[in-house]
């Protein structure tokens, strides 16, 4: 075994974010689309982990002509690096948030009249545009009561500072192929539109997340908001190719020691695993501290010199153990694949997600800012 690293990596942990990627699955995602439906990229959560304003270029380069945040300084963000594209702020906002979301000349959502008619004064002059939003399902934000709803439209539409821009909603099971909840929520949504539509001809209607663009078109109304598809991964938590996306992003660390365990020895806090044979061991640099969760203790693989490998031991904040078997197979500075491809192999993020009992988007969103991420083309 090598005692010296071969290679020295330049990153202990690394994000490589394919934005070219991006660019691609936007393109498919608008190809999904039907009717002109436009596409929305939802670069929320600083690019669900990969990076809100290279991915929001991306995206827009790809045919998205909208961009969704939830708060009102991440359509902040986006205006000081020059991105002009529409901006729909999607979460609560106080007072202060929503004047520094119209300063952003972003759009925001309305489901209470009151909130609505103080828009304007917040706006200081401004024009507001205002997306009123029905809750028919999900039990989150928006009126539940059809009513309020038309109250708060009528409320922004007599308002000569405000405009009503969209009519929305969101979906709780569109990622549950099948279920009965969609199709309900879809329904009642739909009557909505019907209702008020024919009098507000300029709103934009839209309500698909990326599972209800790729489950069923009739949810694409004029305008899909596509999150976790843009980035490539799959909202069914699946595997992304099935529906033609691709994952921009691959998580690497390095091996950065390499021991001869004997029969018996122990590896991490809590000594919770021991090999029952002879083997050779690797630590890499990288753990919890950079969002690789500790329930992947004992419960992960990583790919080394083209081979899967099972992780050992706990996680820990800055280190992981993998158990390189009795050959040994490795040398200190080699590239250790943690999501990604190596060689014919791969680890899917929603893999990972599978064996964390959780979803792909909690995975990336998890990195943390100790992870340096690095855009390639």
């Amino acid at each position: 075994m090598a005692s010296e690293p071969a290679t020295q990596p330049v990153e202990r942990a690394l994000a490589r974010v394919d934005l070219s990627a991006v660019t691609r699955n936007c393109g498919r995602l608008k190809t999904a689309l039907t009717g002109g439906a436009e596409l929305c990229a939802v670069v929320k959560a600083d690019g669900y982990g990969h990076g809100a304003v290279p991915c929001a270029w991306a995206a827009i380069e790809g045919g998205a002509a909208w961009l969704a945040v939830a708060t009102a300084r991440e359509a902040m963000q986006l205006r000081e690096e020059g991105i002009e594209t529409r901006v729909l702020v999607m979460g609560a906002l106080t007072p202060e948030e929503a004047q520094l979301a119209l300063q952003a000349e972003a759009d925001v959502v309305a489901w209470r009249e009151g909130f609505a008619r103080r828009l304007a004064g917040w706006a200081e002059g401004r024009y507001a545009r205002v997306h009123v939003k029905l809750d028919t399902g999900m039990g989150r934000l928006g009126t539940r009561d059809t009513d309020e709803a038309l109250r708060v439209i009528d409320a922004v539409s007599a308002d000569d500072l405000l405009e009503l821009s969209g009519l929305m909603t969101h979906f709780a099971t569109a990622d549950e192929p099948g279920d009965e909840h969609f199709p309900r929520q879809l329904e009642r949504f739909t009557a909505f539109v019907e209702r008020v539509k024919p009098d507000q001809p300029q709103a934009v209607v839209h309500a698909a997340n990326s599972a209800a663009t790729l489950r069923d078109s009739a949810s694409h109304f004029d305008m899909a908001r596509c999150g976790i598809a843009v980035y490539g991964l799959d909202p069914f938590n699946s595997d992304p190719a099935d529906h033609g996306l691709e994952p921009a992003l691959s998580l690497g660390s390095y091996v950065g020691r390499v021991e001869r365990f004997e029969p018996g020895a122990g590896a991490g806090y809590g000594q919770t695993w021991h090999t029952p044979e002879a083997t050779w061991v690797a630590t890499l640099p990288i753990g919890y501290g950079d969002g690789w969760r500790r329930g992947l203790s004992n419960n992960a693989d990583v790919l080394i010199g083209g081979r899967r490998l099972p992780l050992v031991g706990t996680v820990s904040m800055d280190n992981v153990t993998v158990d390189l078997g009795p050959g040994g197979e490795a040398e200190v500075g080699e590239r250790a694949v943690l999501i990604g491809g190596q060689g014919s192999e791969r680890i899917l993020c929603e893999e990972v997600a599978r064996r964390l009992g959780t979803i792909n988007y909690e995975v990336t969103c998890g990195l943390s800012s100790r992870v340096p991420r690095r855009y390639e083309r």
